[in-house]
């Protein structure tokens, strides 16, 4: 029993420490920015070019939809999970985060209805896209959590 109250604790603390690694401006700035962009890490530990993307914000994570055979998804899968994400322009108010291919159906329900709102004229051309690639797997989400 202590053993697992302890590891709850842990992981609270872990949990709070990554939402308290976002300075005020940066929430704000993913409050209210269109897009971010994103920057993952090469083989040679460089970081790559910025690419524009959809996104939705939610409890410290910052999550996109995208291919499984999209460079940021390789790079994940290939251990490469360093990102540089930038908020509403390539050289906005940035912080460094890791990136993970997650499967959370609530997730990518709620990043589907947000994208509806945020995107309206996209979310019309792109909209069964996500929703048949998710279920499909031609879709996946990926959670960018800030790193300290």
């Amino acid at each position: 029993m202590r053993g697992r109250l302890v590891a709850v604790l842990v992981s609270f603390v872990v949990a709070a420490s990554t939402l308290a690694a976002l300075a005020p401006e940066v929430d704000k700035a993913l409050h209210e920015a269109k897009y971010v962009y994103i920057q993952s890490q090469r083989k040679s530990g460089e970081l790559g070019k910025a690419a524009e993307i959809w996104f939705f914000y939610d409890k410290g994570a910052v999550y996109v939809g995208t291919r499984p055979t999209s460079f940021r998804v390789k790079r994940i899968k290939a251990g490469r999970k360093k990102a540089r994400i930038a908020i509403g322009k390539p050289d906005g108010p940035a912080f460094d985060a890791t990136g993970e291919v997650v499967k959370d159906t609530a997730i990518e329900n709620a990043l589907m209805d947000a994208y509806a709102k945020k995107y309206p004229d996209g979310w019309t051309r792109f909209g069964k896209e996500f929703h048949d690639g998710f279920k499909s797997g031609d879709r996946v989400l990926v959670r960018y959590t800030p790193r300290s």
